[in-house]
Formats: structure tokens, sequence, C-alpha cells
């Protein structure tokens, strides 16, 4: 059967069992198989550009050491760290969930909001927003203020996202959301019901996306 791998970024095992839950429902009869790995020599949170500059050569290790056994790749991090750099050792589909995620917005939607973790952290998504050409539709990005640790503070996290969700909706028109950390994920559901608009969980939009790659037998380019 064939296989995916959803690899979390950072060393923090809690986050990838938040992925490997995200990646639940997509796990169907007749597959492929979606697997989740943890990069250990990762930090215990992305939190910085130097974080994100820093994981491109443990994440090709990384690949290059799997590459064999998996037939997509997807890296769990929102600031799909090393996504060009892996692409560029394997024909396999390598998938960043933050191009995924925004992609699949895009068709849910005009205009999209994201919900980042920390203000420091948008100023980076904003430059990859802008590489990526998707700006024109983009309507804004606010955070929760809460670190990857904070994030397992299940209440106080999603009452954070409800209000910032909220915001992105009322004060700047966003109509569909993205969720801007792979470690909001329990909270797609109770987010678009509380909020009344579609949100998007964006390693579920990347897995699916492998999904189809990987059935329709497409190569990376």
């Amino acid at each position: 059967m064939a296989a995916i791998l959803v690899i979390n970024p950072n060393s923090t095992e809690s986050m990838t069992r938040v992925i490997d839950e995200a990646c639940e429902p997509l796990r169907i009869a007749g597959g492929p198989s979606i697997e989740t790995a943890t990069l250990k020599e990762g930090p215990p949170g992305i939190e910085t550009q130097q974080h994100v500059d820093g994981l491109i050569s443990p994440l090709l290790a990384f690949v290059r050491k799997n590459e064999a056994r998996y037939d997509a790749f997807v890296i769990a991090c929102y600031s799909d760290p090393g996504l060009h750099s892996v692409r560029e050792v394997t024909k396999k589909p390598v998938l960043g969930i933050a191009e995924c995620g925004i992609l699949t917005a895009l068709t849910l939607g005009q205009r999209y909001g994201v919900i980042a973790i920390l203000q420091q952290s948008i100023a980076r998504h904003l430059r990859y927003m802008g590489a990526l050409g998707v700006m024109d539709r983009f309507a804004a990005e606010l955070p929760v203020g809460l670190g990857i640790a904070e994030l397992a503070d299940e209440k106080r996290t999603f009452a954070r996202m409800v209000e910032v969700g909220k915001a992105l909706r009322g004060e700047h028109a966003a109509d569909v959301i993205v969720m801007g950390c792979a470690g909001m994920a329990r909270h797609r559901k109770p987010l678009q019901d509380a909020i009344g608009a579609p949100v998007v969980e964006p390693t579920q939009a990347a897995v699916a996306m492998a999904i189809g790659r990987v059935r329709l037998a497409w190569e990376n380019r």
C-alpha cells in the first residue's frame, strides 16, 4: 500500500500527536496510509526565521533517509521550512501546510484571514504569502499571543482563537479562516461553528492534496 509521511519539524512529541489526530479523518480503506513522525533535531517550537532556516539540513537528511519507504511527504509547520530544498532532492510529492492551507482557503471564500500564534510570526508569514502571490485576496493575520507550549491549554487557546477569528471576520472581512499553526488542529470544527465561516486546518489540507497526488501518480518536477 502507498504511504504518506507527515513530518512535524519541531521536537515536541505532543505536537506530533495533535498532527496525527488531525490526519485521522483522512485515513480511509484502500489508503494510502498516513504516518506521522517527529524531527528530533528540530527546536521545541518553530517561532523565528532562524528556526526555519536551521531546519533545512535536518529535513533534507530525514527525507533522504525515508524516501524509499514513502510515496509523498508533508511538512507540517506553517512556515513550510525547507519546502523547496526538499523538493529538489526527491521526485515524490512534497507539500507544505501553509501553501496548501492558503490554496484550499482560496476555493472556499474570496478573502482569507490567518490566525497566527505570535505577533513575531506574522512578518515571516507575510513574506511567504508575498512570494506565493496570494496577497490580493488576503484580509489580515492576527495572533492569539500564545507560544507552542501554551497551546496545550485547550480552553485558553480556543477562547483566544474565537476572539481572533471573530475579529478577522468582523473587522477585516475575511470569509474563510486558515489556522496558522499545526498545533491548533483539534479546534477546527468548534471554531468554524463559533465564528460561522469555513476554517481550514492546513495539515488536513496538505494531506488531502498528498492523497490526490499519490492516487494519481503525480510526481514532483
